[in-house]
């Protein structure tokens, strides 16, 4: 985490952003929901855990990088808090049942994706 702290110290003023837009984090907030929902695994840095716990995990990312305004928008918040680990750099994985587990950035652009179309005036 020390190495995590002082990458976003040398970084985040080239990276700066506005905090997100309402509809970002809305968008942001049914993805944290869904992954609590899902009933999926997630993997990180080698070990399974459950959905409720990998999403208070990535809360607290992204609660991390809120206060460093460095998530501007969904993908921001997929990319940095949500697709690998900010010690290992390992990505994480998500595995539903019994499929093959996927990326997490994946499973979570999809359904991004999912909701944007869902929320989408006909």
């Amino acid at each position: 985490m020390k190495r995590f702290i002082a990458l976003l110290l040398i970084v985040s003023p080239l990276f700066a952003h506005a905090a997100p837009a309402p509809a970002a984090r809305q968008e942001i907030a049914h993805l944290i929901g869904y992954l609590t929902a899902s009933g999926c695994s997630f993997q990180r840095n080698g070990s399974w855990h459950d959905a409720a716990e990998a999403a208070k995990h990535i809360q607290r990312k992204y609660d991390y990088l809120l206060k460093r305004d460095l998530v501007a928008s969904s993908e921001d918040f997929i990319a940095r808090a949500a697709s690998e680990s900010s010690l290992s750099g390992k990505p994480y994985q998500v595995r539903c049942g019994g499929s093959a587990p996927v990326a997490s950035s994946a499973w979570l652009k999809a359904e991004l994706a999912k909701y944007r179309v869902a929320r989408s005036p006909q």
